[in-house]
């Protein structure tokens, strides 16, 4: 993955991609506290826009959170750090270079030795969005922590408690108590948003707290590989490590994403941040908030996109949609009709423009609704209705194992076509290629490597199951089913190809 979000270090942890990185960033803020829902416009002064009013309104919401880790270890006695705050840069540098070695070289003469409590520390930013003490932040900044606690720009430290967290968008909901009304923020609408509209960042960077910065919305929509809902505002308002689960506002002073990730090549800024947009992020608060877990509609269905070649092999015309690879058996799918290779177009009135929007708009759909579909399948327009299930309930689904397939030819038949070499199943090829016991299909024995199914990335052992949405068991099926494609004026041909350990896909290859 491009990016992984487990506990939060001061200097985040970061994954290169590309040559580049992604970093965690957390972070706190510093300002004087004033009770009530904060929201300002920035002033005119001259020919430039001053954010100085609008900062000093919003800031008083912007949170410090210091999370604290405590474990058992076994190793030699370390030296005593000095007692550094959440607030000290680089003190966790210290702390990383000493447990480091104190795990290493010395395990053995250590077994014996009875288990020492070790604290780590972290900290990043969150931000009030209730008088009453409701704190977001991101997800890693809290980790596994077993005592945090939330600091006000005043100096003011509440105990926290985790309310709910929610790995796969990276938020988690805090709660706090005080004896007065704190001061809190909104959230705005991120899909308002436009290219090249002025944002703020609240954060602090390498323990620079109470730090504002300022940019614009350079794009949106991102997909950075993080997760299934992957839908990133980019900014160039400066974010730096130590900004993470902080506010990003719009000039109205409402919150239209937290800060969760940078771009970088050195982990510093770069002009490349990224935040989660509140339209995403309210539906998971609201959840957290009510549930403390999140209830996300499920279809159990397993999708990909559609380039042109599917498209074109598919009758869509344009390409769009999402290519239904595969459906669960236990999942709400299978018995409102939907099959493999529909695509689905329409889901609850809204349009599906590519496999990306299908998971976003399914999760933010209510668990047990009955939601209209509508599909293409081989060329013609079908109306379905699924009634949704909750997706965490269908992740502990387990798959029952396949029957063991009955009969063997005593003599493989092959064929050639597309580039590929076609041969039926037996012993020695499911042997040979590790196929599981139960898959259809026949078996790819040689790929060209100048053929467009290379291209495509089909591999030797794979197994071919469907041409042209139909199924297949022999190599004799296969080239029948290519030379009927032909005759109806297909370009490309769609395979239904799957791994050896069942896992299917759609190829669109070109048919010469």
């Amino acid at each position: 993955m491009a990016l992984t979000h487990s506990h939060a270090y001061r200097l985040a942890r970061i994954a290169t991609v590309a040559g580049m990185a992604f970093a965690t960033v957390p972070a706190f803020a510093q300002s004087t506290p004033a009770p009530g829902n904060v929201q300002a416009a920035p002033q005119a002064h001259g020919t430039t826009i001053s954010l100085a009013d609008l900062a000093e309104r919003v800031m008083p919401a912007v949170v410090n959170i210091a999370a604290v880790t405590t474990s058992e270890t076994r190793g030699r006695n370390l030296p005593q750090l000095p007692q550094l705050g959440p607030d000290t840069p680089f003190g966790d540098l210290f702390e990383e270079f000493f447990n480091r070695r104190g795990r290493g070289g010395e395990q053995g003469q250590n077994q014996n030795q009875p288990p020492q409590q070790r604290r780590s520390q972290s900290a990043g930013s969150g931000f009030v969005v209730d008088a009453s003490g409701l704190v977001v932040t991101n997800n890693h900044v809290i980790g596994d922590a077993n005592e945090i606690t939330v600091v006000f720009s005043d100096g003011l430290r509440l105990k926290a408690e985790v309310v709910g967290k929610d790995t796969k968008v990276d938020l988690a909901l805090l709660r706090v108590k005080h004896d007065k009304p704190l001061p809190f923020v909104k959230f705005g609408d991120s899909d308002k948003m436009r290219i090249g509209d002025p944002v703020m960042a609240i954060g602090n960077p390498f323990g620079l707290g109470g730090s504002v910065s300022s940019g614009i919305v350079s794009a949106r929509n991102r997909d950075i590989n993080q997760g299934p809902y992957d839908t990133y505002i980019q900014t160039d308002a400066a974010i730096n490590k130590g900004n993470s689960g902080g506010p990003l506002f719009n000039m109205a002073g409402e919150v239209i994403g937290i800060n969760t990730a940078i771009l970088s090549p050195t982990g510093g800024s770069v002009g490349i941040g990224f935040a989660v947009p509140s339209s995403l992020a309210t539906n998971v608060v609201d959840q957290l908030k009510e549930f403390g877990e999140t209830r996300r509609g499920w279809l159990g269905v397993r999708i990909q996109n559609v380039d042109d070649a599917a498209a074109e092999a598919l009758g869509l015309g344009t390409a769009r949609g999402a290519l239904i690879a595969g459906i669960d058996e236990k999942g709400p799918a299978k018995p409102a009709g939907l099959e493999v290779g529909d695509v689905i177009v329409k889901f609850d009135g809204k349009d599906v423009k590519d496999s990306r929007e299908l998971p976003r708009i399914v999760a933010g759909t209510a668990v047990g609704k009955d939601v209209p579909i509508q599909v293409m399948r081989k060329g013609k327009e079908l109306n379905k209705t699924v009634k949704l299930a909750r997706l965490e309930d269908g992740e502990k689904v387990q798959q029952a194992s396949a029957n063991k397939p009955a009969g063997e030819a005593a003599k493989p038949v092959t064929a050639s076509a597309l580039g590929l070499e076609f041969s039926a199943q037996n012993d020695d090829l499911r042997k040979r290629y590790s196929i599981k016991d139960g898959l259809k299909g026949v078996v790819i024995t040689k790929v060209d490597a100048n053929s467009n199914a290379a291209d495509k990335r089909i591999l030797v052992g794979e197994l071919v199951v469907e041409v042209g949405q139909e199924p297949v068991n022999s190599p004799e099926d296969v080239t029948k089913r290519l030379d009927a494609l032909k005759k109806e004026g297909k370009k490309s041909a769609l395979l239904l190809v799957s791994n050896a350990q069942g896992e299917v896909r759609f190829v669109a290859v070109t048919m010469s």
